[in-house]
């Protein structure tokens, strides 16, 4: 009798109704420890890694490998491995409160130059499938104020003999990458921000690396509902690298 009862009371509105928030309450449950610990999706808004991800792109990325930042504290998991040069980063960007994502370029104790455009890490130059120059024209490059904002940043970090030495975009180092800090670089160069007009990443800012397109649109498109209408298929569960 207990038993039928039991489930009579279940087939009731009420308990339909605390069923149905049980359920909600695992299923949010799982999605946030997923979402903090495993998992998360980012969308591209910017054209700073074409061609690699394109504006629209939506990825899932992969927190644990790098471990996961612990909410509500300054501290991370365990990773499973460190981040690697040529890798693909998201990161809390160290100027402001934001996420971004770029290629990891140099690790604590390199030795970064660029010259007319062509990088060097440790005296080697760097052979980089992935780099464009889509924006040769872009005025982040030749602005002056660039060039004093880098020799501020890089001040204290350059090796090198010029004493009048001035970096420019194309241009700078050699710089050493200190300890515990990444510089990262778009693929796009010449449309991108990052450790030439930024510094050094601290390595407890990294929160993943894409594993995924698992979505993509154009956001350029001038279709209506272009989310939809615009869908780029081949760019679906496409692999970043």
């Amino acid at each position: 009798m207990p038993y039928t009862e039991g489930i009579e009371k279940a087939k009731t509105p009420l308990g339909k109704l605390l069923e149905w928030v049980k359920a909600a309450a695992w299923a949010l449950g799982i999605w946030l420890v997923l979402s903090t610990f495993l998992v998360q999706a980012y969308f591209i808004p910017s054209p700073s890694m074409e061609t690699t991800l394109l504006v629209g792109d939506v990825l899932f990325v992969n927190k644990f490998l790098f471990g996961a930042k612990l909410p509500f504290i300054d501290a991370n998991l365990p990773a499973v491995r460190e981040p690697r040069h040529g890798d693909i980063v998201v990161f809390m960007s160290p100027i402001e409160d934001s996420i971004l994502v770029k290629r990891l370029i140099g690790v604590g104790g390199d030795t970064l130059e660029m010259r007319h455009g062509a990088l060097y890490r440790n005296g080697q130059s760097m052979q980089e499938p992935y780099a464009q120059q889509l924006s040769p024209d872009n005025t982040l490059v030749g602005d002056p104020r660039t060039r004093q904002e880098m020799l501020v940043l890089q001040k204290g970090h350059y090796i090198g003999s010029d004493p009048n030495y001035l970096p420019d975009v194309h241009d700078w180092g050699p710089i050493v990458v200190p300890r515990d800090s990444l510089w990262m670089m778009g693929d796009n160069r010449d449309m991108s921000k990052d450790s030439r007009f930024w510094g050094f990443v601290p390595r407890k800012n990294v929160r993943g690396t894409p594993i995924i397109i698992y979505y993509s649109w154009d956001a350029g498109s001038y279709r209506p509902l272009p989310f939809f209408t615009a869908t780029r298929w081949g760019r679906i569960f496409h692999i970043p690298r």
